[in-house]
């Protein structure tokens, strides 16, 4: 088969890499809109490089669409014409009203669209919902989940990038929904400006706190920040009525643990979340070949469009200091 990658960056790079790995892809096309780093990522996993202008013109088995959010709608518009497969990386769209048109003609079309929520693939969360799933873990008293990036986002970043809530942490308020199996019914939020940044200039934050409950009625608490001196740290805790369990407390954990020298963690801290999830990446890179040779879609549109009005939501209840429905949130 062959599959283009859009865009060149580092998802391009991570997606290309992979599916260049993969016994089932024949060619890995690359096209970005600096065509010498197309150039380089195509000569890097032995592949073809691709003029942008005829991207979406270019037949190919299944697309990744692996360019900047704000950049996806217009160009999966012309995409999903084709009802091939796609791979685009979280979120759809930075707004909810781009994001339901975007699942209304995936739905309309048929054309099977995975979402790049690699959290899911990540073995010790996948472990965690497995247990939940099987009942191991008993009634589901609540869970608690933490997102700390190691280096604030550069200026140039911000703009672009929707704000915490829709860059952050709808990979959080995703893993609620899919840990429970419940949609996300209400959330409290708030945040702060605590460190050092351009944040308030975009009425952005680098601090966060949300308290979400779900449909079932689990209660969920999230913690971000855009900065962690020691690392990037993402990990979640469930606590249920058979038993406890935790995701993401390993040896590289970026803790200093002050009770003791023989507790195992902060040797060799993540560095960041391609070094924290690269093989969940991969793993959910082979998902979507999976998908393109016919198999199940492991996360579908619907869970983007979930995400991001609970961080629409999120937002919302920052401005009124109030616990918002999820539900009334249509629009941005």
């Amino acid at each position: 088969m062959r599959i283009l990658v859009i865009g060149a960056g580092r998802m391009g790079d991570i997606r290309a890499t992979d599916l260049s790995a993969d016994p089932r892809v024949d060619e890995v096309l690359v096209t970005n809109r600096t065509p010498q780093r197309a150039i380089d990522l195509a000569e890097k996993v032995r592949g073809r490089a691709i003029d942008w202008e005829q991207a979406a013109l270019t037949e190919a088995d299944a697309y990744v669409m692996a360019l900047a959010t704000d950049a996806h709608s217009d160009l999966l518009d012309t995409l999903i014409d084709q009802r091939k497969p796609i791979l685009c990386e979280k979120p759809i769209a930075l707004s909810i009203a781009d994001t339901e048109r975007i699942c209304e003609k995936v739905e309309e079309t048929g054309t099977p669209m995975q979402i790049g929520f690699q959290r899911r693939f990540d073995v010790g969360i996948a472990r965690v919902h497995q247990a939940i799933g099987s009942g191991a873990v008993g009634t589901l008293y609540d869970v608690v989940l933490a997102s700390r990036d190691h280096t604030p986002p550069s200026r140039e970043f911000l703009p672009g990038s929707g704000g915490i809530f829709r860059d952050l942490h709808v990979h959080d308020l995703d893993l609620v929904a899919w840990l429970t199996d419940s949609p996300i019914a209400t959330v409290q939020a708030t945040r702060a400006v605590r460190g050092e940044g351009d944040y308030a200039e975009f009425d952005d934050a680098d601090i966060t706190r949300i308290i979400a409950v779900t449909e079932s009625g689990i209660l969920a608490s999230i913690a971000g920040a855009r900065h962690n001196a020691r690392g990037h740290d993402v990990r979640l805790e469930v606590f249920g009525s058979k038993d406890s369990l935790s995701a993401g407390i390993t040896s590289r954990t970026p803790l200093l643990t002050v009770d003791g020298p023989d507790v195992g963690v902060d040797q060799d801290p993540y560095s960041g979340f391609i070094d924290r999830f690269r093989e969940a990446f991969r793993a959910e890179t082979i998902a979507f070949v999976d998908l393109v040779c016919g198999g199940a879609n492991p996360c579908p549109p619907q869970a983007a469009l979930d995400a991001m009005r609970a961080a629409v939501a999120c937002e919302a209840s920052v401005r009124t200091g109030r616990t918002v429905n999820v539900e009334d949130i249509r629009d941005d």
